[in-house]
C-alpha cells in the first residue's frame, strides 16, 4: 500500500502497465464507433486523458461486434458536461455522464479508485460503498477481469494493458483479477459474471478462478434481488443461455439463482423442455429477432408449476384452483430470491392458465381461445410442450391448422361435446296478478 501511495504521488506508472501498438495487437482506429473517437477526442483536446475501455476493446480483440462503447477518463463528471453539446451527469452512488450524438450514447466515466483497506465493506467483505476518483492503474485494478481491463487509445492505436487481459485473450482464458474469493466475497455477482462471460465468448475459466466459486455460493443468497433478476437477464438473454446453464451446475451456481432450477433439470421430461426452449432463445438473440423474458421465464418454471398443480389435484382440489395455488406457490418461491417484475408474472400466468384451454376443442371455447390477446404466446408455449413429447404432437397441430383456417374449416374441426350437457335452467313464469272479482251490479 505504502509502494502504491508512493508511485500514485511521484507520477510513475504501474510496473505492469504495458503499452501495446498495433503492429502487435492488430485493432485500428476505424474499427471502433466514430461517436466513441470523436468524444475521445474532444477529451484530448481539453488536456484530458479518454481510453475506449472494457468490453468494447474485449470484443474487438475477439473480432465480435461490441454493442456499445465505453469511454475512461481523468476528468471529473463536471468537467466533462460542458464539452458537449448534449451531455447528462446521470448516477448517484457514482457519477456518470452521457454523451448523446445523433442516435448513439457513449457512456463517459472518471477513473475509479481501488483501494479494499478502505472500502466499506459487510460482515462477508461485500463492498458497499467504494465510489471515489483515482488513477488509470487503479481503474484498472478494481474492475473484474484481466480481459476487460484493456484500454484503448485512438489517437495511438495503442492497447493499454495493466494486468495480462492481451495474453489471457490469446489463450482462451478468463482469469479475475486480484486474489479470487476476496474478489467474489466484495462483489459475489462477480462468480455469474465470470460464468456469462466465459460461455458467450468461448474462454476457459482460469483455475483459480473457478476453484472458490463453489465453496462461495452461498454469498449469491445476500445479492439483492433487483439485482440477481437483472444479471440472471443478462445470462438468459446473451444468446448463448445453453451453454451459461450447464456452466452453472457445474460450477455449483445454479442453486443459488433459480431455487428450483435443478430439480426441474433432473426431471427426464422437464430437462428436455427447458433444453429446448433456451436453444430457442438463444436461435432467436443470435438472429436479432425479439425474446420475451416472461415467456423464457415461464418455461424455466413450468414443470414446477406442473408439479405442484398435479400434487394440489391429488389432494382433491378443483383443476382450476389447484393451478392458480400452485402458480401462487412456485412465483412465490421464485420472487423472494429473484424480483421477477409483476409485468412478467402476470404474463406468466396468462401462458399457463390458458394451457389447459387447448385441450378443449368443441363449442364455442377455440374460438374464444384463438381471440385472447395471449393465444400467439400460449400456442408457442403448447407447441415447445409437444416438442418435448409432454403432449401429443396432434394436438398441437390442430390448433396450428384452426387458427390458419378459414370460418368453414374451423367448423368442421370441431369435435363433438363429450360431456355431460349442462341442463338449461327454465326460467320460472312470473304469476300474473289475479283479475279483480266483478262487482254485483
Amino acid at each position: 500500500m505504502i509502494k502504491r501511495f508512493i508511485r500514485r504521488v511521484l507520477g510513475l506508472a504501474d510496473e505492469q502497465m504495458q503499452r501495446v501498438a498495433r503492429g502487435e495487437h492488430g485493432l485500428a482506429r476505424a474499427a471502433i464507433s466514430p461517436t466513441a473517437a470523436k468524444v475521445c477526442a474532444v477529451l484530448r483536446e481539453a488536456g484530458f486523458q479518454a481510453y475506449v475501455v472494457g468490453g468494447a476493446v474485449r470484443d474487438l480483440l475477439l473480432a465480435i461486434v461490441p454493442k456499445d462503447f465505453d469511454i475512461a477518463t481523468d476528468a471529473r463528471p463536471e468537467q466533462v458536461k460542458p464539452l458537449f453539446r448534449r451531455a447528462l451527469i446521470i448516477g448517484r452512488r457514482f457519477r456518470l455522464v452521457h454523451v448523446m450524438m445523433g442516435a448513439e450514447t457513449v457512456e463517459v466515466s472518471t477513473f475509479r479508485a481501488a483501494d479494499p483497506d478502505t472500502a466499506e465493506k459487510d460482515e462477508h467483505g461485500r463492498v458497499l460503498r467504494d465510489n471515489v476518483f483515482g488513477t488509470q492503474a487503479e481503474d484498472a485494478r478494481r474492475r473484474d477481469f484481466t480481459v476487460n481491463a484493456l484500454y484503448y487509445d485512438p489517437a495511438t492505436e495503442e492497447v493499454v494493458d495493466f494486468h495480462g487481459g492481451l495474453a489471457d485473450l490469446k489463450r482462451r482464458v478468463l482469469r479475475v483479477i486480484g486474489e479470487p474469493e476476496t474478489r467474489y466475497r466484495e462483489d459475489p455477482v462477480r462468480m455469474l459474471r465470470a460464468v456469462r462471460l466465459a460461455a458467450k465468448l468461448g474462454l476457459t475459466l482460469d483455475p483459480a478462478t473457478r476453484e472458490p466459486i463453489r465453496r462461495l455460493a452461498p454469498l449469491m443468497e445476500r445479492v439483492p434481488p433487483a439485482r440477481l433478476f437483472d444479471e440472471m437477464l443478462k445470462l438468459l438473454l446473451s444468446g448463448h443461455a445453453s451453454a451459461c446453464l450447464r456452466q452453472l451446475r457445474e460450477v455449483g451456481l445454479h442453486k443459488g439463482l433459480l431455487p428450483l432450477l435443478d430439480v426441474i433439470l433432473e426431471q427426464p421430461l422437464g430437462e428436455r423442455f427447458v433444453t429446448l426452449a433456451l436453444a430457442q432463445t438463444d436461435e432467436r438473440v443470435l438472429a436479432e429477432r425479439p425474446v420475451s423474458p416472461a415467456f423464457l421465464f415461464a418455461a424455466l418454471l413450468w414443470h414446477e408449476v406442473l408439479a405442484a398443480w398435479k400434487a394440489r389435484a391429488a389432494r382433491g382440489e378443483r383443476a382450476i384452483f389447484a393451478l392458480e395455488n400452485a402458480m401462487d406457490e412456485v412465483l412465490d418461491t421464485q420472487c423472494a430470491k429473484l424480483a421477477i417484475t409483476r409485468k412478467l408474472t402476470a404474463t406468466m400466468r396468462e401462458i399457463w392458465s390458458m394451457q389447459p384451454r387447448f385441450e378443449l376443442r368443441s363449442g364455442s371455447r377455440p374460438y374464444r381461445l384463438v381471440e385472447s390477446p395471449r393465444f400467439r404466446m400460449a400456442y408457442d408455449f403448447l407447441a415447445l410442450r409437444a416438442a418435448s413429447g409432454e403432449v401429443p404432437a396432434e394436438l398441437e397441430a390442430w390448433w396450428r391448422t384452426f387458427h390458419a383456417a378459414d370460418a368453414e374449416t374451423r367448423k368442421a374441426m370441431l369435435l363433438p361435446e363429450t360431456g355431460p350437457r349442462k341442463r338449461r335452467r327454465r326460467r320460472r313464469r312470473k304469476k300474473q296478478p289475479a283479475a279483480p272479482a266483478a262487482t254485483p251490479a
